[in-house]
């Protein structure tokens, strides 16, 4: 899906181990939420021994897809750091009250292409996402940041090295593991 939409391709490594079942809300407790913090975001990704530089490139995956008035309207109606036409703009599909399911795409510039848009939407204070400016706000992520929205091969590199790293994430100790015939669905 990463190509067809314009981005970076990689070789995917055969023969990993996966979980015989899956567990939305265990996936869920392992992700972070749309109004996590900096600080929430390298601690969470650090824990799969992913480096703050694999979280800012694996954010770039929200130069595509779309997201839930819900997880974004505390950011279009009460933060500071946000660019005012794009929250007014936000505004309009995503009351106040009500509309909770009205989507809006993550990258305003090219919803539906993979580029480094994203970040020269972080840059310029369009975020959707709380947790999304958290990544240019001032903080240890602010020049990685800038560097991705100049360099779409500099962001595509990192991309393809960090999703190869969490592609090497094992299930956890415990959990029944097979290398899958197919890697849509358990053997």
């Amino acid at each position: 899906a990463c190509v067809q939409l314009g981005g970076p391709t990689w070789s995917v490594p055969l023969g990993r181990k996966d979980s015989r079942t899956a567990s939305q809300s265990a996936a869920n407790a392992n992700l972070p939420g749309p109004g996590s913090s900096l600080a929430t975001l390298i601690a969470m990704f650090g824990n799969k021994n992913l480096s703050p530089r694999d979280m800012t490139a694996l954010s770039g995956a929200h130069t595509i897809g779309r997201s839930q008035c819900q997880f974004f309207r505390n950011r279009i109606y009460n933060e500071r750091n946000i660019n005012a036409s794009f929250a007014a703009l936000r505004q309009r599909t995503c009351p106040r009250s009500g509309g909770d399911g009205n989507l809006a795409p993550f990258d305003v510039q090219t919803a539906d292409g993979f580029d480094n848009a994203y970040y020269q939407n972080l840059v310029g204070q369009r975020g959707l996402l709380h947790s999304d400016q958290e990544l240019f706000n001032g903080g240890s992520q602010d020049a990685l940041v800038r560097q991705y929205s100049s360099s779409p091969s500099q962001f595509s590199a990192d991309f393809v090295t960090a999703m190869l790293k969490m592609g090497g994430l094992l299930p956890s100790s415990g959990t029944q593991t097979e290398v899958r015939l197919n890697c849509r669905r358990p053997n």
